[in-house]
C-alpha cells in the first residue's frame, strides 16, 4: 500500500433528491458516502436549510444536510451558502478526516439570477498543507469564464509553492474550455493523469455531459473512478480519486 494515501469524492447532490425530485434519498446518500468513507469530500448543491421541504417529507432531517451527512465520520465540516431565498439555501461543503486550519468562501456568482460559490479549505493533510477548493459554476460560457479567471486567481494567490492543491466540483463545462486553462496552473484532470477514459457524469442516469471534474496539482494520482452504482442519488454521477504526495 501506497503510505500517506488518501481518497476524496465530488457530487453534485441535487439537494438531496433522487432525479427528477421523485424523492428525498438524502439517507440513501449518507449510508453510501459512509460505506465509502472517503476522507475528503466535496458536494456541491446541499440544501441545508429548506422550510417547505421540512414540512412536506417526514423523513427531512433535523439536522441541517451538512451535519447530517457528517455525522459520525467527518470532524470537519464547512457549508459555504451560496443561494439564499425565504425559505431557505443551499451551497457548496467541504468534509474531511483531517484538520482544517483555514476556510473562506467566496461569492463568485456571475449575476444576480444564479448564485454561485467558491469554497476554498486548507487542509492538513498528515503535515502537508492541501488547498481544497470546492466549486460549482454557471450554467453560461461567459460567466463560466470570469469564474475560472477567479479559481485561477485564488489558486496562485493562496497555494503556495509545493502545496498540493485539488479543485473539484460540478464545472458545467460541456464543451471542455476549462481544462487548458486550469492545466496552465499545473492542475491536471485525475482522470487524464491516470490515463482513463473521462467520465461522463450527467445526467446521472444515462449520462451524456462531462460535467463534473476533479483537478489536482503536486499530487500523484493512484486512481480515478466514476461510481456508475450511485445514480439513484442525484441527476449526476460521483467522481472518486485516491492520491499520494509527489
Amino acid at each position: 500500500m501506497t503510505p500517506n494515501r488518501f481518497s476524496v469524492l465530488s457530487l453534485n447532490i441535487h439537494k438531496g433528491f433522487s432525479p427528477l425530485n421523485r424523492r428525498l434519498v438524502v439517507h440513501d446518500l449518507r449510508e453510501r458516502l459512509h460505506a465509502l468513507s472517503p476522507d475528503i469530500v466535496f458536494l456541491q448543491e446541499v440544501q441545508d436549510a429548506h422550510s417547505r421541504h421540512a414540512a412536506r417529507h417526514a423523513d427531512w432531517p433535523v439536522l441541517a444536510q451538512s451535519r447530517f451527512l457528517a455525522e459520525g465520520l467527518w470532524p470537519e465540516v464547512h457549508y459555504g451558502r451560496n443561494a439564499v431565498y425565504d425559505h431557505g439555501h443551499h451551497g457548496n461543503l467541504i468534509l474531511s478526516r483531517f484538520p482544517v486550519s483555514r476556510v473562506r468562501n467566496d461569492d463568485i456568482s456571475d449575476h444576480r439570477f444564479e448564485r454561485r460559490g467558491l469554497l476554498h479549505a486548507t487542509i492538513d493533510v498528515r503535515g502537508l498543507p492541501t488547498h481544497c477548493f470546492c466549486v460549482h459554476l454557471g450554467l453560461f460560457e461567459r460567466g463560466r469564464t470570469r469564474q475560472i479567471d477567479t479559481i485561477i486567481e485564488a489558486v496562485e494567490e493562496r497555494a503556495g509553492r509545493g502545496e498540493p492543491v485539488i479543485v473539484a466540483g460540478d464545472f458545467n463545462d460541456w464543451r471542455n474550455t476549462a481544462e487548458d486553462r486550469l492545466r496552465r496552473i499545473g492542475l491536471v484532470d485525475v482522470f487524464r493523469e491516470r490515463n482513463v477514459r473521462l467520465p461522463r457524469t450527467f445526467p446521472g442516469r444515462l449520462p451524456i455531459l462531462r460535467l463534473d471534474r476533479i483537478y489536482a496539482r503536486d499530487l500523484t494520482a493512484l486512481g480515478a473512478q466514476r461510481m456508475t452504482s450511485w445514480s439513484r442519488l442525484s441527476d449526476h454521477l460521483a467522481l472518486f480519486a485516491t492520491f499520494a504526495p509527489r
